[in-house]
């Protein structure tokens, strides 16, 4: 079997779609003729912004995992700033902006470069190496973020001159939250010079949306054609034996997922306000996962503040549930710069539910073609509020005669797990 060896930063016991996004490769691998070793942070060293164990359960017995420790500089964070939990998802779960918080994202963003988390690269360096000697492995893939575990991969290009895939999730200095670091000229030439070093000398690029690799492309010349697209998805395991358990009395919409002030619900939020009273009182919009101040002060000063529930973070496999309780699924892209190409790994859970989404973003995106594509949904504008009142109206008026229909178009089916771990075989060779 072909030896690959899989750096990733996220890793059981750590939660979040980067890490299923590996951990259902590394599933399905072996038993496509592929041997993966995974190497990733000591648990006892790491700073997880989320835990779910029960990803544990996807990983197959046989495969070999590593450890290496690290100097996690979150560890400092967690001790000066008035926000006692790692930031993640843009900072959605910052509470408190004041002037400490800034002066510490500053000394971030300009000084800690690319990230708080290259203190785990020189251990994983030295034990990469010895990995690749005992067991003889020729190819590497490294993933981000954090972007930091790619200058992880372009070390052992240097030194051993292995093939080495780099897997990039999310943009790097173009992410939507990278200018909350408040980060200088001289910072951000820094990034863009340690991205374009990455996207020349990586074999081969992976990234998970075609308006991605076009702007990956743009960074520097000659590299589009080695940028191969390999989506998130679903694993049809996942989805076995839940029944669909929907409330007859309420119409829910529900969100999965991080959600920061970024994800403009204005729109939303004005529809729903305009909803006949007779629907408003039968809708339940639930959050699962975390939700900033600014959005729940959105719905309080519209007065529709009773009309959410917000769960917190949850399992895996409880949020799953959640999906089939729900009547139709709300996705939202960030309102931001180059979103065209944001593909949340959640839309591809949404579309294995096969409930209908309500979808709120550039229409012209990548997430809104698959939705097109797979006749999975309505596609809004942030604005288009009159609209997105008449598609909750009509979901309304079906459930009131008769069960909502289930999506029947098997379209969704090419972004399962194990269809795109065939593409990322066909982009070792």
């Amino acid at each position: 079997m072909k030896k690959i060896l899989i750096i990733t930063y996220y890793w059981p016991p750590s939660g979040g779609a980067g890490v299923q996004r590996w951990v259902k490769f590394v599933k399905y691998l072996p038993v496509l003729g592929i041997e993966p070793f995974v190497l990733t942070v000591h648990p006892d060293f790491a700073t997880y912004p989320q835990i779910d164990s029960s990803l544990e359960k996807d990983i197959p017995l046989t495969v070999k995992i590593f450890y290496a420790k690290s100097f996690e500089l979150y560890s400092l964070y967690k001790k000066v700033s008035s926000n006692k939990e790692v930031p993640y998802g843009g900072f959605a779960n910052t509470k408190k902006v004041n002037l400490k918080e800034k002066i510490i994202r500053f000394i971030r963003g300009n000084f800690i470069i690319p990230d708080p988390r290259k203190g785990w690269n020189k251990y994983a360096i030295a034990k990469a190496k010895e990995l690749i000697q005992t067991y003889q492995i020729e190819t590497v893939i490294t993933t981000s973020p954090p972007h930091s575990t790619q200058l992880i991969g372009l070390n052992l290009k240097k030194t051993l001159n292995i093939k080495w895939i780099a897997d990039l999730r999310d943009p790097w200095n173009d992410i939507y939250y990278f200018k909350q670091f408040y980060p200088t000229k001289i910072a951000t030439q820094i990034h863009k010079e340690m991205e374009k070093k990455v996207l020349k000398k990586s074999d081969r690029i992976i990234t998970v949306s075609e308006e991605l690799k076009k702007l990956f492309a743009k960074k520097t010349k000659g590299v589009f054609d080695k940028i191969e697209v390999i989506s998130n998805g679903f694993d049809t395991d996942d989805f076995q034996n839940i029944e669909s358990n929907t409330d007859p009395e309420l119409l829910y919409i529900s969100y999965v997922g991080t959600i920061s002030k970024e994800y403009n619900i204005s729109g939303l939020i004005r529809a729903v306000s305009e909803l006949p009273e007779k629907i408003k009182t039968r809708l339940k919009i639930r959050f699962i996962g975390r939700i900033p101040f600014e959005i729940t002060d959105q719905f309080s000063q519209a007065g529709l503040i009773e009309l959410i529930e917000i769960t917190g973070y949850v399992p895996h496999s409880k949020a799953i549930e959640y999906l089939f309780s729900s009547d139709l699924l709300l996705l939202v892209i960030p309102d931001v710069k180059n979103n065209e190409g944001i593909l949340t790994g959640k839309l591809f859970e949404y579309l294995a539910s096969r409930k209908p989404i309500l979808f709120i973003g550039p229409e012209n995106g990548d997430a809104a073609k698959i939705i097109r594509e797979t006749n999975s949904g309505l596609i809004f504008g942030y604005k288009s509020h009159k609209k997105m009142s008449e598609g909750i109206i009509h979901f309304y008026d079906q459930k009131q005669t008769s069960a909502i229909q289930k999506n029947s178009d098997l379209s969704y089916l090419d972004y399962s797990r194990e269809n795109l771990t065939k593409k990322l075989i066909a982009a070792l060779t």
